[in-house]
């Protein structure tokens, strides 16, 4: 199966469009996470294998943020490996990892991500160009190029305009015509701003569309739907990371996660 396949499959699996991002910052771990008989490691992963336990029934997707991980160091890495294999296997795993280099690093940046790490799709930077992704399709998972993205500044760049139409949208043009012959692909764009997401909608009618920004940065879920489902109303992946993990710092963080999680998915449902 393909990524847009497995993902779909996921999708009507849970009915549930939501993906949970994993951040392990140790700065917002829960009080009762912060016992000091554990190791920091060992508190992350006690920390998101319950936010996963709470969270698995109402989310379709799983995307670990590659940075929190390395961060950590070498236990980092170990960490992360153990974290994926708690997930279930009916969820779609997201490697956000936003890389973008030559294609020589690209190579084992996508071994990296499909080979060690074992995601069904990783984040791209499409700031290189065309060859620069080429070695993540002979991998066989799907590349998510970012598109335009949820943080404010991302229109220093993404908004210029040139040949009359801004950046993001010459991204999902490539991508939608010139990426997917090559492999699976899907654009990340963000909740924050539903005008552009329709647009990008229109360019690549039916390319999996991953949406952060619901939640703590403001995106409303109920837009995100209006602006960005495909014709058969799906296409849909729609990350919330703080919302969701750190809806609580008290000892009830986990039933805040599930709260949250289940609110979510249920406003991205189609009325």
């Amino acid at each position: 199966m393909t990524f847009s396949e497995k993902l779909e499959a996921a999708v009507q699996t849970h009915n549930s469009s939501l993906c949970v991002g994993l951040d392990p910052n140790l700065a917002l771990l829960p009080d009762p996470i912060t016992n000091r008989d554990r190791t920091s490691t060992q508190q992350v992963a006690l920390f998101l294998k319950k936010v996963i336990d709470a969270t698995k029934p109402h989310c379709a997707a799983y995307k670990p943020n590659l940075g929190f991980f390395e961060a950590l160091g070498p236990d980092g890495w170990d960490l992360l490996a153990g974290i994926l294999d708690y997930i279930p296997n009916t969820k779609i795993v997201i490697a956000d990892a936003k890389r973008g280099d030559i294609s020589s690093t690209a190579e084992h940046y996508a071994r990296e991500a499909f080979g060690r790490y074992g995601a069904h799709a990783v984040t791209v930077n499409p700031y290189l160009g065309t060859d620069a992704v080429a070695p993540y399709f002979e991998h066989g998972g799907g590349v998510i190029a970012l598109c335009r993205t949820s943080n404010a500044g991302g229109a220093d760049i993404q908004s210029l305009v040139a040949d009359g139409k801004p950046v993001y949208a010459h991204v999902a043009e490539m991508v939608a015509t010139q990426w997917t012959p090559m492999g699976d692909c899907g654009l990340v764009v963000g909740a924050t701003y539903p005008a552009e997401l329709a647009e990008v909608r229109a360019l690549a009618p039916s390319l999996p569309l991953l949406v952060p920004g619901v939640g703590a940065q403001g995106g409303d879920a109920g837009e995100v739907v209006a602006a960005g489902a495909d014709a058969r109303g799906g296409g849909l992946i729609v990350n919330a990371s703080r919302a969701v993990s750190y809806a609580s710092g008290g000892s009830d963080f986990a039933d805040a996660a599930r709260a949250e999680a289940e609110r979510l998915a249920a406003s991205l449902r189609l009325p």
